[in-house]
Parts: C-alpha cells; structure tokens; sequence
C-alpha cells in the first residue's frame, strides 16, 4: 500500500509511554498509546522493558485503545537491511502476545533512512486494521508467508571437504546437522561445542558415529555466550562455518514472563549469535547459519521469550546479509522427533501451536525432510526462510465459512471480505440463531459452542467429551490454554472478552450464561417462533410433490380455523343472522345437516 494512495486520515488521539508506570498513569485513553522502542545494541534490557510496558497494558484491558509499539528498522522490509536487531526482539515479543491477546497492540517499523515520527502515519496505520506493518518511504509492508521454490542445483557451497565447522549446540538437531554435512556435504572436520562438551547425552556415540564416516571430530566444552570462552574456542580451531542450533525454551504466556526468564533463553541464542557474529568477522567466513523458531514469526503464543530471541537471530542474520557477509535464519517449525533438551516450543506444544495458529495444518518435519529444506535453504540466497510442513486445507475450510485466517496465512489462504463479517453476525451467524430461540434454547446451544471449543482446544475428539460441570481447571486447562479458549470464542462470538474469562466462569455451563448475558439477545416470543417456522413454508412447498401438498394444505387449514375461532366464546355465533347473506344462511343449514 502507497501512502500516496490512501485517502486522507486525521491523525487518531494519542499518547506516548515508556514505562509501565506511564501506562497506569493514563487518565483519559486516547485512541492509541505509542511506545517507542530502540535498542541501543542491549536486546535484554530493551525487550524487558516493553515486557513491563505490554503487561502493564494487557492489565489495564482498554479495549478500545491501541498500544503502538514502534520500532525502527527491525524489520527486513524493502531493501531487507535490518539496522536494529535488538528491536527485532521486541517483534518476537509482541507478536506473541498479539497471538495471546488480539486486537490490542499494533507493531509499527519505521524506515531507518528517514527521520519522521510514527505521529506522520500513525492514523493511516491504525486504519488498516493490520497488527503488524513496516513503513519505507511512503510505501507500507505487511508480513504474509509466501512458498519459496529452489530449483534442483548441487550441494551448495559454503560446506565441503575443506570446511572446518563450528556446530554449537549438543541437542538432537545439532547432531542431525553433524551427520548431514558430513554424509551429504563431504565435512571432514567438525567441531561440536556445547556447555557440557564430552558429558552431554549422546556425544560419544554421535563421535563415533562420525569418526566411522571419515570425519575428523573436535568436542569443547565452551558456553558460547561467554565472550572469552568463545573467543578461545574460535582462535584454537578457526572454523570456515558456523552452525548455531543452541538454545533454551521456557513456556509461559505473556502476562508470566520476568526479565530474569528472558535472560535464560536470550542467552544461548542472542548472547551466543552475538558473539559469534561479532568474533568471526576476521575469518572470512563461507556460511554462517543459525537455528531460529517459526515461534519468532508466528506460533509465539506460549512462548514469548523463546519468540524474542529467535526474532533476534532472524534480524542478525538480516544485517549480516544486507552487509555482504554470510547470514542466515532457518525459522524451524516443528519436528517428529524431540530434541532431548526441550529447547524448541515444538517439543511440548506441537498440537497446541498447530491448532493455534495453523488451523490443524502445522506438521512436524521428518529428519529426511529436515535436511532437504536445510541444503534447500542453503542454494536459495535468502537470509531469512521458514522451513515449516503445513497443510491448509482446514484454514481453506475456516475461510470458506467465514472463520478469521492470521494475517500471516492470508497470502496463502485469501478470505473474502463479505466472509470476514460474517462469523458471528447476520441471519445466519450465531446472533441471528439465538435471536430465534427461547431462552432455554439460547444457552443450550452456547453450551454446545463453548464445549465445542473446549475439546478442540483440549485435543478431545469431539463436544461429548466435555462436561458441562466440570471446573475448567479441573479438565487441565492451563494460563495457555485458558487464553486460547478465550480467543477462540472471541472469534465465535465477536465479544470483547478478559483474559480472566476461564477464571471467572469456571465451568461450561457458567460460561455459557455469562455469554448469553454478555450478547443481550432478547427472548423471543411464541409468535415469533411461529413466524420464523412459517418464514421457510414457501421452499418446502415448492418440493413438495402432489400428495404432500394436499397434506400440507389440509393442516394449514385446520391451523387457521384454530387460529380465527381461538379465543372466542363457544356460545357466541360467528356472525350475526340478520347480517347475513341468503348463500350465508344456506351455507349454514347445509352444514347442520
């Protein structure tokens, strides 16, 4: 979208922040509330800030109100070049928790080569109803997933017999890589570095493994984000590439994240990325891959910490390749078998995630496959790819029924306009059901809903699985799932619910009385329902065939005399006999015979 292009758009009320305090602090809300966020080079304390921000903003639920997170150049639009990775953290960070709470926070990335303020588009971005968007010039960038086709080449280069290869990290994808590069590739010298070094699980058999195919195998124990550590380990064996696939994963939602569990996983993925990028600048390098999540892109909810440093990696990567050095982020989606030291979101939530944020279609890659997309990866000349298996027919079967598709999915899977309103409200949405029915049957058939969504979100095979009074906490509801619950009856119902919903409705039966009252669907009357029964005669009769006609003619007839006799004195005659006409009177007489 051109900036040029767009109608003219007032500039929206708004507000800057920098800290939580500031949040609570608002008297008056305006429209948006803007946070600028720049990294200074420190992405811990930059993300930990924003952390604070966001929660405090998440509390305060203003729901008509939008926290603007701006960055700038965080994001590898336009000309691709990142000058801000620090700030790409933040949009791992916040892309979780739009995930986890949506429709209440905006990401905003300002052009690095220009010096204006979000103030200058601040409304035209509010108007696009975007959650994420990157300015270059006048030109506005939306995030979308796009299939990338490698054509068939030769291994490429960067890995070959004369490499000497840094792989960090001792976890089953790293000894994955190991065995591919040296089978596949020709490696002949590798160098496995990880905290553990020799002890970690499965090393000496990984070794001997590689011994077996002629590669030469070096094991240090070396925490890579200890500057020092790494810096010797790198003079010792001067590798020619480097492959970091390290890291740590900690789930929790948003609102639990602490700056001291963003320390834990930022270490092995920014502190150790950082020092590599920043201690192998003076040996020419061939290939420098890392090991990201599609956690940093989508699929983040549960996992904000885990998204904001692997969002980090994909902006260090952007960077190095936009200034000619080797670079590149392999976005990881799930894979079929376990790393051993949980340090993927894949792991623990891979059916959770894919539901999420997949619509049912994020499967776990083989081993095979893996390394297919690795050496594929590799020939495409890009700095960022995200290597996921997804299957879109249940997001193809949501859009086709109206169902909100992620933003990011939109350029694979397209959404009408007139579906998109269509979910909740209209004839036919679940509005216009309930304003048909009693009473009784309004919470029947929320009840039906909500117990619907509890056996997807819970992995039930269907409805009937889920009592009505049985205590959410007590089904294993957790604060992920209890947000994802929250979400998907949002989509349902269109209303604007707290992330407490679970909490303060604590079975299906309460939660269904609690959305009946929040619809305000008025009760509707005996003559209504009779109405909205008749509304459908008119194509039933048109079907119908000789014989059903005349059935259907005959009780209709008899439902109109009840109708005009009803309420009438039995003893009071139809019509009064000196007013009647001669065909009246014999019409009567006939009939008393």
């Amino acid at each position: 979208l051109s900036l040029h292009d767009a109608l003219p758009i007032s500039a929206p009320s708004w507000a800057a922040v920098a800290t939580a305090g500031d949040v609570t602090a608002l008297a008056d809300v305006p429209a948006a509330v803007v946070l600028a966020a720049a990294g200074d080079g420190d992405a811990l304390t930059l993300t930990s800030r924003v952390l604070a921000v966001v929660q405090a903003w998440l509390t305060a639920e203003q729901d008509e109100s939008r926290l603007v997170v701006v960055t700038r150049g965080a994001m590898a639009a336009g000309d691709g070049v990142v000058t801000d990775p620090a700030a790409s953290a933040v949009w791992g960070l916040v892309r979780a928790a739009q995930t986890e709470n949506p429709d209440r926070i905006v990401l905003l990335d300002l052009d690095p080569a220009a010096g204006d303020g979000p103030e200058t588009v601040l409304g035209a971005v509010l108007a696009t109803g975007e959650p994420q968007i990157a300015v270059r010039g006048t030109t506005f960038s939306v995030p979308r997933l796009a299939r990338v086709t490698v054509p068939a080449a030769d291994p490429p280069a960067g890995f070959g017999p004369d490499s000497t290869v840094l792989i960090s990290g001792a976890g089953t994808l790293g000894a994955l890589a190991a065995r591919h590069l040296v089978a596949r590739h020709g490696v002949r010298r590798l160098v496995l570095a990880s905290r553990r070094g020799r002890e970690a699980g499965g090393v000496a058999e990984l070794v001997t493994e590689l011994t077996g195919l002629g590669a030469d195998v070096s094991v240090a124990a070396c925490d890579v984000s200890d500057r020092e550590q790494t810096a010797t380990l790198l003079k010792e064996h001067r590798p020619t590439a480097v492959v970091h696939t390290a890291g740590v994963f900690d789930a929790g939602v948003v609102g639990a994240l602490t700056p001291e569990k963003l320390a834990k996983v930022f270490a092995p993925k920014v502190d150790a990325a950082t020092n590599l990028d920043e201690l192998t600048r003076d040996l020419d390098l061939d290939a420098f891959v890392v090991y990201s999540s599609a956690s940093s892109i989508f699929m983040g909810a549960g996992s904000g910490g885990y998204a904001a440093a692997n969002s980090f990696l994909d902006g260090l990567m952007a960077r190095r390749h936009a200034a000619g050095l080797p670079g590149q982020s392999l976005a990881w989606g799930p894979w079929q078998e376990l790393t051993g030291m949980a340090d993927t979101i894949d792991d623990l939530t891979l059916s959770r995630m894919s539901r999420r944020e997949g619509r049912g279609g994020v499967g776990g890659l083989g081993a095979e496959d893996g390394m297919e997309l690795f050496d594929a990866a590799l020939g495409s000349g890009r700095a960022l790819l995200v290597p996921v298996e997804l299957d879109l027919r249940e997001a193809r079967a949501d859009a086709a029924t109206g169902t909100s598709v992620p933003p990011l999915l939109r350029g694979l899977v397209r959404l009408g306009r007139q579906q998109a309103k269509a979910a909740a409200g209209g004839e036919d949405g679940l509005v216009g059901r309930l304003a048909k029915l009693a009473p009784v049957q309004q919470e029947a058939l929320l009840l039906d809903v909500v117990r619907t969504q509890v056996a997807v979100v819970l992995g039930h095979s269907g409805a009937g699985a889920v009592r009505a009074d049985t205590a959410f906490k007590d089904s294993g509801f957790d604060s992920l799932t209890s947000v994802e619950l929250r979400n998907r009856l949002r989509d349902a119902t269109g209303l604007k619910l707290p992330a407490t919903l679970v909490f303060d409705h604590p079975t299906p039966q309460a939660l269904a009385r609690h959305l009946r009252d929040e619809l305000a669907v008025g009760e509707v009357s005996a003559t209504d329902s009779v109405l909205a029964g008749l509304a459908g005669l008119d194509a039933v009769i048109g079907a119908a065939d000789a014989a059903a006609r005349d059935r259907i003619t005959a009780r209709l007839k008899e439902l109109l005399t009840a109708a005009e006799t009803a309420g009438r004195d039995p003893g009071t005659p139809d019509e009064d006999l000196d007013t009647a006409s001669d065909e009246e009177l014999f019409a009567l007489v006939d009939g008393l015979n």
